[in-house]
């Protein structure tokens, strides 16, 4: 399905958004990749889902992009015998490992490793930083701690420890039970929660073995600062800007998102960019003029997708949350601002004859009357390539295999089409011209880019350029063999 815009929307499936008809609308509306939340639903729901998306792909011809989001090591507060109390700044309040039922003066946090890792001088923040304590002194089953912002304390709430990277495996029993899973099922993308470091993502990596791509999500102020490993080590990015806006001041994440946003771009490996977009579309049918804005600055960044979250799961307009961001983004693309912005942070990245290829087919078109480029690939690097140059003019990924069209569906600009396999380039521009001829992207009498690799089907061998017709007959009575 074709879109007028080039950036990609994520929409997380929840309650609003279960059945066939709305999945379905979602889709129509603008949707590109659909996010599983494990934190929520059973594996049969979960399948359920599942299943429902593929069948949407099946009926409309359209490849679709499944990212399934998993939970990570939740970390909370025991209970309350009277199921919350009043914390008051200048209080003193204990956390440790007693189970008993806490009070006004304690309460147990059933997480032995955070205290293992605390010291004098560290924060916790409680229930999203609506509660913020000091930890005075500390030891292996225990933290005194002084409440310099007060509030309620209930049940259950969460808890950040932005001060220290704690001793904790990215992934616990649970993901690594959901991992295989929804691999088993066949997502596309795993979502990695509470990465701290890269070694987090290599066990995820190998656990997935290739059934699904691995993308980190960077809501740590560890992983801001191990970001460059955690890249390398990543397929893509989530900048997770809640529990982010959490453990930092929230007037770092701005930046925060701007860097991170071109360093994925300069590493052609797609960046998502989330949370709390149009959140007040959950309630009402029209965003703020303060969410729009934040969506257009995304654009204008040059993210890759922009996400999502209760807008679409659990809001009571989730069709119209998905045609706002396609309306944003489709305008904000025609801003000759953005062309600007977009070209000036261009930087040349990479030595290979791969590199050198999709820059060269990104200026060919650019500076002729190139209508698209069409970018033969197995693995998806070619097109991720592209995708980093940020061409004028659509990109045409083709490739023989369904599961790299779809994950492709995250990756700004890429028009995905699973074609047959082929063994001879005259083939090759053909197909790529039947593709861009029946996308409406290319007229019979326009011109392609057709990027190639020789021999066919061999990840990472793209070494052919040729500006091809749309004409068919033009192409069997000048192209060799």
């Amino acid at each position: 399905m074709r879109r007028s815009r080039n950036v990609k929307i994520v929409a997380t499936l929840g309650p609003a958004s279960e059945t066939y008809e709305t999945i379905r609308a979602l889709h129509e509306a603008g949707a590109d990749v659909f996010r599983l939340n494990m934190s929520h639903g059973s594996h049969e729901e979960i399948a359920a889902k599942h299943a429902i998306i593929r069948k949407v792909e099946a009926d409309l011809d359209s490849s679709i992009a499944i990212l399934a989001d998993l939970q990570g090591p939740k970390l909370r507060v025991g209970v309350f015998a009277n199921g919350s109390e009043e914390l008051v700044e200048g209080a003193s309040f204990r956390l440790d490992l007693d189970q008993a039922e806490g009070d006004v003066n304690r309460v147990c946090l059933p997480h032995p490793e955070i205290f293992e890792a605390l010291q004098s001088g560290a924060h916790l923040l409680v229930n999203d930083g609506k509660i913020r304590l000091k930890v005075e002194t500390c030891g292996n089953d225990f933290a005194n701690c002084i409440v310099t912002t007060g509030g309620t304390i209930s049940n259950r709430k969460g808890v950040n420890v932005p001060d220290v990277v704690l001793p904790l495996a990215a992934l616990s029993e649970k993901d690594r039970g959901d991992l295989e899973f929804v691999c088993g099922l066949g997502v596309d993308w795993l979502a990695l929660s509470f990465v701290q470091r890269a070694k987090d993502v290599y066990e995820a990596r190998g656990l997935a073995d290739g059934r699904a791509a691995v993308l980190s999500k960077i809501e740590k102020p560890a992983a801001v600062d191990n970001f460059d490993e955690i890249l390398d080590a990543s397929d893509g990015i989530m900048v997770a800007r809640g529990d982010l806006g959490v453990e930092l001041p929230v007037s770092a994440v701005p930046p925060i998102q701007k860097r991170l946003v071109r360093r994925c771009r300069a590493a052609a490996k797609p960046v998502i960019v989330a949370t709390q977009m149009l959140e007040s579309m959950i309630e009402s049918p029209m965003p703020t003029r303060a969410e729009v804005s934040d969506v257009a600055t995304a654009i204008y960044e040059g993210a890759d997708a922009i996400m999502l979250s209760a807008e679409s799961a659990a809001g009571q307009y989730p069709i119209e949350a998905v045609q706002t961001m396609d309306n944003v983004a489709t305008e904000v693309e025609v801003d000759p601002t953005y062309v600007q912005i977009i070209a000036a942070s261009r930087s040349a990245k990479g030595d290979t004859v791969a590199d050198a290829i999709v820059a060269a087919a990104r200026e060919i078109a650019e500076k002729t009357e190139i209508k698209a480029i069409c970018c033969y690939t197995q693995s998806g690097t070619t097109a991720l390539l592209t995708a980093r140059e940020r061409p004028g003019v659509p990109i045409i990924a083709l490739t023989p295999l369904a599961r790299t069209a779809r994950r492709l569906a995250l990756s700004w600009g890429c028009n995905c089409v699973v074609t047959p396999d082929q063994e001879r380039f005259k083939g090759a521009v053909v197909g790529a011209a039947r593709a861009a001829r029946s996308g409406g992207f290319a007229g019979e009498t326009d011109q392609i880019v057709v990027t190639a690799g020789v021999p066919f089907n061999v990840p990472g061998t793209t070494n052919i350029l040729r500006v091809a017709p749309c004409d068919e007959r033009l192409i069997y009575s000048t192209d060799p063999e």
